[in-house]
C-alpha cells in the first residue's frame, strides 16, 4: 500500500521535462558515488531516481544500475534518455518503502535529499527496513538531507528570490521564487514555489505556483533512527566531497553500514 502522504506531495515533479531543466546538470553526487562503486560488485539501485540525474551518468561508466521510483511519469523520461544514450538500466515503479525486488545489492543510493519525503517516524523506519532487506551482508547505503540549521529552518515566510534559469519548452526565462512555514512540532518545513515566466520585454506572462513539504531530521535523532533500524554509520560528511561535518553544513550525508 502507498504511503498517501507521499503521493500528495509530487507538486514539483509534475512535470518532468521542466525538472530536468532546473535540476539535470547538477551531478554533484557522483564522485562519492563512484567510489564505492568501485568497491562493490553487482547492482546498484538508486532508490528515488528521477529522470535518472544520478543513475544515467553511473550507468555511463560501465556499473550495473537499477532505478527505483513512484513516479511513473519521471520513469517515462529516464527511459528515453536511457534509449539516446544506448545504455541498459532497469527501471522499476515502486514506493521505496516497501520495495519488492528480487535480488540484493551491495551498494543502495538515495539522492536529492529524498528522505525528506517521509514525514513520520513510521514512514522513515519503513523506508530503512525495505532498504536493510535489499542490502547484501556488507552493503552500503548512502543518502543526503538537509542540515536543519537555524538559517534553514527559519527561512522569511514572504515571497524570496531564488534564482533564474530558461524554460526551453516554453523559450521563456523564468524567475523562480520561494515561500517557506516550518511547523516545528511536526519538523516539516511547507514550502510553496512560484514560478513567474517572462516575454522577450521581461514582463510576467505567466505565473505558477507548486508546494512540497519536507521533513527535517536532527543528527543525533538521524543517528538513532539509523541504529535502530539495523545500520551502523561508517562516515558522516557536510557535502558530496567527504567534507567532515560541521555546525555551518548545509547537508548531511550518511555512508551506512549493514550492521552485522
Amino acid at each position: 500500500m502507498t504511503n498517501k502522504m507521499f503521493t500528495d506531495n509530487l507538486e514539483e515533479y509534475d512535470n518532468p521535462v521542466v525538472y530536468d531543466i532546473e535540476n539535470n546538470a547538477y551531478v554533484g553526487e557522483l564522485p562519492l558515488l563512484l567510489e564505492w562503486a568501485s568497491k562493490k560488485d553487482g547492482p546498484i539501485i538508486d532508490l528515488a531516481c528521477g529522470t535518472g540525474r544520478i543513475t544515467i551518468p553511473l550507468a555511463n561508466k560501465g556499473y550495473n544500475l537499477i532505478g527505483v521510483d513512484l513516479h511513473a511519469g519521471m520513469l517515462e523520461l529516464a527511459k528515453k534518455k536511457m534509449e539516446e544514450s544506448n545504455l541498459q538500466i532497469e527501471w522499476i515503479t515502486q514506493d521505496c518503502a516497501q520495495l519488492d525486488l528480487n535480488y540484493k545489492s551491495p551498494l543502495i543510493y538515495m539522492v536529492g535529499n529524498s528522505i525528506q519525503h517521509f514525514h513520520t517516524n513510521e514512514s522513515q523506519n519503513q523506508l530503512l527496513t525495505s532498504i536493510h532487506r535489499h542490502l547484501m551482508e556488507d552493503g552500503i547505503f548512502i543518502f543526503g538531507t538537509r542540515f536543519p540549521s537555524a538559517e534553514e529552518l527559519l527561512q522569511p515566510s514572504t515571497e524570496e528570490y531564488w534564482k533564474t534559469y530558461k524554460d526551453i519548452t516554453c523559450h521563456k526565462e523564468v524567475d523562480v521564487y520561494t515561500i517557506s512555514n516550518y511547523d516545528a512540532l511536526s519538523q516539516i518545513q511547507h514550502y510553496t514555489t512560484i514560478r513567474k515566466f517572462k516575454n522577450e520585454d521581461s514582463n510576467v506572462v505567466d505565473e505558477k505556483r507548486t508546494k512540497i513539504s519536507l521533513r527535517y531530521t536532527y543528527p543525533k535523532e538521524m543517528e538513532r533512527t539509523l541504529f535502530q533500524n539495523g545500520f551502523d554509520i561508517l562516515h558522516v560528511y557536510k557535502d558530496w566531497n567527504g567534507t567532515p561535518i560541521s555546525n555551518d553544513s548545509y547537508e548531511i550525508i550518511y555512508v551506512c553500514g549493514k550492521a552485522k
